[in-house]
């Protein structure tokens, strides 16, 4: 059977690296199922959850914003934040939610703006993974 090359970056390390036989993934214009043989694409990520079928099991992963290049035997994701579900600590993503809500009450700088909705977003995709794949 044939398979895809799924390898997911961040700024800090290459997060994900595996031959998987489908990969489902958030666009930023709906979810995308990408399969051996596809046809080549570039497209935007959306923060959300990525999941990778292997030998009949599914892996998932919550992911940030980021960018998708699709060859026929690869998928690269590039992204600000790709945590396997395994991995999350639901504790500190819940933490990091109140943390970042409270701090969008102050008055803050455009650029602070951002990158507190950008940690919020995290921990928000983080919690949404956790759950979803707890239940």
């Amino acid at each position: 059977m044939a398979t895809l090359k799924l390898e997911i970056v961040t700024p800090e390390a290459k997060i994900y690296s595996e031959d998987v036989d489908s990969v489902t993934l958030p666009g930023v214009e709906g979810e995308l199922g990408i399969y051996p043989m596809h046809i080549p694409l570039m497209t935007q990520l959306a923060a959300g959850e990525v999941c990778a079928r292997k030998s009949g099991e599914d892996h998932f992963l919550a992911v940030g914003e980021g960018f998708v290049e699709v060859t026929g035997e690869r998928v690269a994701i590039l992204t600000d934040m790709a945590i396997k579900a395994d991995d999350i600590d639901e504790a500190k993503a819940e933490e990091a939610r109140r943390r970042a809500e409270a701090r969008l009450q102050d008055k803050l700088g455009a650029d602070e703006h951002a990158t507190v909705q950008a940690a919020l977003l995290h921990s928000l995709t983080q919690l949404n993974v956790k759950r979803r794949r707890r239940g």
